[in-house]
């Protein structure tokens, strides 16, 4: 086995180690799944790969329970805390992600991990292998030789290379003599006591004297002193200590070498399960840098068969476009694609036949210029990937508007991987066509780089790659029944999208600049008011510090424990505040006070830092030009970037005096606001069929107070604010899938009491229990939810034997079918509404979408006409069993425009 080299990693340790490593809850998914341990086991297996070129690799993990060694010793590794709950729910997700990167996991009843390292490492050495382990368990020492290298994990991801002169250094003995030296002081880590006075260097040197345990055991009653007699007194200790800790190299093990060498990373078991992980950056590492599965593999130049690139000189382009008109072309852009800053810097067309142009914008000549802008404006089909980007793109450098968009490949694979994180079109060409792209020599589109050095390979096969791409989704969209979905809803709203975020909306930012100070002026008061509180200034930014003034000075209940003490997370603390509210002991009156100007504190800070980030965001035409992600949110529902304007909430005065800012601009009157009553909760009664909810809906009864009065039993008039409130937040719970547990935390009630609520719920309205019971069945059944037009959220993890998996795919079955059609139904009218605004003539025009809410800048004259348009196509989106209802609200500001 020449040139063999053979990975062995500690499953356990190595997880364990990430756990305690990365903080959990920057690791969390949005169902609550911690992933720091999957996280950086995933990235020491990434490193190690890279750094050892294994041929074959297998991890090991220890299994719960006994092993033979606790049936020798009972207290064998006792008094160890058992894994926190965070962490044992990861092992089995590593145990996936192995299973989908092809990799063998070995597990053996009665055995721990290392002694299958150990009998893998001996197997291997002897066949002529390299071998490399990895563990942070010091038993593995005792494995090291001219054949056998442990990788030890030290600190900030370093790897210590314990060859047998560096265990000698270490240790003081040489490898083989490891197990001796930790028989005679003991283990800690696995309970083992050690020769009482005997510590490392006695050890050493008795072995140094007599050749290891055997010839100290031999020799011990030559040995003189106290350390003499203690050896003596512990002579049978010693002996189970090495008898325990000596890791077993021919243990029953039924695994071959060919087992081992890695099968390859199976590219769809990947991204379905780092769409539940919520890993981005890290799938794309992982697809990068270990091999794929035998058919995922085709090389560039078997793939790149066929494509005839050619460099355009000043007028080839013009001459190439009109040689393919009426053809179907690809278009890939190297530029920019931010809104009004958008610029190309190179541009690749590709017809199906494999001729592509690659041209450089400085170098066309106006003949070319015209006969791209006439293409890219007319209605010759195009294949874009992000073609809002590409949009941007054009817009900045030739002042065009994008049309003819036959399919966005970017929402085509949305439509049917929605909880993918990331749509990156190599891997979507890879995954899809079974074509491997050339790598680019610079950035891609919304990178703002250029292609330098005169290659035009990338963006070439780029262009040509997007034809059989789009061939390919659009028959698995079909498959799916989403073809309406993707070409009569998604792709005309990102053209929509793409204006509106081309206009922007303007920003009066001496009303930021006003706020900024005085938030600012709110961090410095409740920094003040937090030291007088204990007497002394610190640092309200320290985790450490935090912890030593509210637990140790303060002596207030701790919260929730993690590696470093005690969490000091905005959660904790409100939770803590709202704890010590019902007290009056001068502890808890002291610690509310301090705490209360700590969590003004932290707020100030945040509203400082977002009215400094709006402020900054207002380009030289005086607006602010946010971006509008079409897939993101897995449910269907917008999001808002760079910066976010989704979250600048009316309900708070913060949020409100934040909304001032935003104005109408020059040659335009005033802000419209229009957003949809209660939509979630109509289309609750109209998927459950409840009649008395669609009763309620019909008759124009204020919703809330009604299902209260039913809930409470009393007249709907004589429902108190106390009442009206907790049934609105279990009302949009339920469509949330929120359960009692979640309800309670929300209302800050006990959980029976949440129970009680949505039992006496559900006896009024069994209509909705039946619906929400049939939502998850049904996903069960199909493996999928759907919205009202057919938008699909796969949940393989219904079925998942994970109970925590379980529960999460069952809240996101509950709450996709609602939240998503309330995004398909805004979607619908955002399409209406520009279309009528456009076709009527109007100069108002949409300027942001927020949920269930458009704003809108009226020009001067057309108020009254656009709220009639506007109104008329909201409330005709779609036909349900309640009426649609719209809220309009008109002012001088987006927050003047509430109603």
């Amino acid at each position: 086995m020449v040139n063999q080299r053979l990975l062995l990693l500690d499953g356990h340790s190595l997880a364990f180690r990430s756990f305690f490593a990365l903080p959990k809850d920057s690791f969390r998914t949005s169902q609550g799944q911690y992933t720091n341990g999957i996280h950086g086991f995933i990235n020491t297996l990434l490193k190690l790969y890279a750094d050892v070129e294994p041929t074959h690799v297998a991890v090991a993990f220890d299994l719960s329970g006994g092993t033979f060694r606790t049936k020798e010793y009972a207290a064998y590794k006792g008094g160890r805390a058992d894994f926190p709950e965070e962490f044992e729910g990861q092992i089995p997700l590593i145990q996936e992600v192995l299973d989908a990167l092809g990799i063998e996991w070995i597990t053996k009843d009665q055995f721990e991990a290392d002694d299958i390292i150990a009998t893998l490492a001996d197997r291997g050495a002897k066949a002529g292998m390299d071998v490399v382990v990895s563990s942070g368990d010091k038993d593995v020492y005792q494995l090291v030789s001219d054949s056998i290298t442990v990788l030890y994990p030290m600190p900030r991801s370093h790897m210590l290379e314990m060859t047998p002169e560096v265990v000698k250094e270490r240790t003081g003995v040489p490898p083989e003599l490891y197990s001796d030296l930790a028989a005679l002081v003991g283990e800690k880590a696995d309970n083992l006591p050690g020769v009482p006075g005997v510590g490392a260097k006695t050890a050493q040197k008795w072995i140094s004297t007599y050749g290891g345990l055997d010839g100290i055991i031999e020799h011990a009653d030559d040995i003189g002193g106290k350390v003499g007699v203690s050896l003596r007194e512990n002579l049978d200790q010693v002996k189970l200590n090495r008898k325990l800790n000596e890791l077993l190299r021919d243990m029953p093990l039924d695994v071959t070498f060919d087992a081992l060498k890695p099968r390859g990373v199976d590219r769809e078991a990947v991204h379905q399960l780092f769409d539940t992980l919520d890993f981005t950056s890290l799938r794309s590492r992982v697809l990068a840098e270990l091999p794929l599965a035998d058919g995922d593999s085709e090389t560039a130049t078997e793939s790149l068969v066929g494509l005839q690139p050619v460099k355009a000189a000043p007028g080839d382009l013009a001459r190439w476009l009109s040689a393919r008109e009426g053809h179907r072309l690809g278009l890939f852009i190297v530029g920019n694609g931010q809104p009004r800053r958008g610029d190309v810097d190179l541009i690749a067309l590709a017809s199906e036949s494999g001729d592509a142009i690659v041209a450089d914008r400085v170098e066309l000549s106006e003949e070319d210029t015209v006969a791209l802008t006439t293409w890219c404006e007319d209605e010759s089909a195009k294949v874009v990937h992000e073609a809002k980007a590409a949009w941007h793109a054009l817009k900045g450098s030739f002042d065009v508007e994008l049309a003819g968009v036959d399919v966005d490949t970017e929402l085509a694979a949305y439509i049917l991987h929605p909880d993918q994180r990331s749509y990156d079109l190599s891997d979507l060409v890879v995954r899809h066509v079974g074509m491997t792209l050339p790598d680019m020599t610079a950035g891609e589109l919304d990178l703002g780089l250029a292609l330098g050095g005169g290659a035009i390979e990338g963006p070439a096969a780029r262009a040509w790659a997007l034809l059989p791409l789009a061939d390919v989704l659009e028959r698995e969209v079909a498959k799916r029944d989403s073809t309406d979905l993707l070409h009569d809803i998604e792709r005309p709203l990102m053209t929509v999208l793409a204006r509106m975020e081309h206009v922007g909306i303007a920003a009066d930012t001496s009303v930021f600049d006003e706020l900024y100070d005085e938030f600012d002026s709110r961090v410095n008061r409740a920094a003040e008011s937090a030291y007088a509180a204990i007497g002394h200034e610190v640092n309200l930014s320290s985790p450490k510090q935090l912890q030593v003034v509210l637990f140790d000075e303060l002596g207030l209940p701790p919260t929730r424990k993690t590696k470093s003490g005690y969490t000091t997370n905005a959660e904790a603390l409100t939770d803590l505040y709202a704890q010590l509210a019902l007290r009056e002991d001068d502890r808890a009156v002291a610690g509310r006070e301090f705490l209360g100007q700590l969590l003004e504190h932290r707020d100030a800070i945040k509203l400082k830092q977002s009215v400094e980030g709006l402020s900054k965001s207002v380009l030289d035409d005086g607006r602010i030009h946010t971006s509008f992600q079409q897939t993101v949110a897995a449910t269907g529902r917008l999001s808002s970037t760079e910066p976010n304007l989704q979250n600048i909430h009316a309900r708070t005065e913060e949020g409100q005096r934040i909304r001032e800012a935003f104005v109408p601009g020059a040659g335009y009157e005033s802000i419209m606001t229009v957003d949809y009553s209660q939509i979630e909760m109509r289309l609750m009664a109209h998927e459950s069929g409840d009649t008395a909810l669609i009763q309620a809906f019909i008759d124009g009864e204020d919703l809330h107070s009604y299902v209260a009065g039913h809930v409470y039993g009393v007249d709907p008039s004589d429902v108190t604010p106390a009442q009206r409130n907790k049934i609105k937040a279990m009302s949009y719970g339920l469509a949330y899938g929120l359960s009692a547990f979640g309800l309670s935390r929300q209302l800050r009630i006990e959980r029976s009491e949440a129970q009680e609520l949505m039992d006496d719920y559900f006896e009024r309205f069994g209509a909705v229990r039946r619906y929400l019971e049939s939502v998850v069945a049904q996903a069960r059944r199909d493996g999928y939810t759907s919205t009202i037009l057919g938008r699909r959220r796969y949940l393989p993890d219904l079925t998942s034997d994970n109970r925590q998996r379980r529960d999460a795919a069952e809240r996101m079955a509950l709450n996709a079918p609602i939240q998503g059609s309330a995004a398909d139904i805004i979607k619908i009218a955002m399409l209406g509404v520009d279309h009528a605004l456009r076709e009527n003539g109007f100069d108002s025009r949409v300027l942001l979408q927020v949920h269930d809410e458009l704003v809108l800048e009226i020009a001067t004259g057309e108020e009254e006409s656009v709220r009639d348009v506007v109104t008329a196509q909201m409330e005709s989106a779609v036909d349900l069993s309640v009426p649609l209802s719209v809220g309009v609200g008109v002012g001088p500001s987006w927050r003047a425009a509430a109603h």
